[in-house]
């Protein structure tokens, strides 16, 4: 899948939110994962948040940077599994205005190539709110590192063809 070196790259602001009851910014390696790999690639970090596993801590964060004419972007880790205390989806889909459910389907096959049938755990998801993309990603540095290169890296390149997400920004707020 080629990156057309005639067109000009075009930097996204991206805002990166880890959900976690436990981490700060110290030790905070998926989220330093994903600031690496954006960054790296000439994107622009717009924010950075840590907040608890609870919805509407989460929506509130979310409802913020959709809101932000500064952001265009927000990838978050950690939340997406089954347990009780999991609630990053439930977050993400109050906020949506469209699900791209194709992002969590191809998360879970690219992930299944790594670590098999336990990609089943996952509910990752991607939407759009605002004109704003939201990706929701697990906790773990790997589902990090297999969402980005695996996906966003590419849908996030106004090169990559035949089509990407860049391109459609101007017209996510169409009627």
């Amino acid at each position: 899948m080629p990156i057309d070196e005639t067109r000009a790259f075009l930097p996204v602001r991206i805002a990166v939110l880890t959900v976690s009851d436990t981490r700060s910014l110290a030790d905070d390696r998926s989220g330093d994962t994903l600031v690496q790999r954006l960054t790296e690639a000439g994107h622009v970090l717009a924010a950075r948040e840590i907040v608890k596993d609870e919805v509407t801590l989460i929506e509130a964060q979310l409802r913020t940077w959709v809101a932000d004419a500064s952001v265009d972007v927000v990838i978050s880790t950690g939340g997406t599994g089954v347990t009780g205390r999991d609630t990053t989806p439930e977050a993400f889909h109050a906020v949506y205005d469209k699900e791209i459910p194709g992002f969590g389907e191809l998360f879970r096959w690219l992930s299944f190539q790594n670590i098999g049938t336990s990609t089943i755990q996952s509910r990752a998801t991607g939407g759009v709110s605002n004109g704003t993309y939201l990706f929701a990603l697990p906790g773990s540095t790997g589902a990090c590192k297999d969402a980005w290169d695996g996906i966003l890296n590419l849908q996030l390149d106004s090169r990559f063809r035949p089509c990407n997400f860049v391109e459609l920004m101007p017209r996510l707020m169409e009627s």
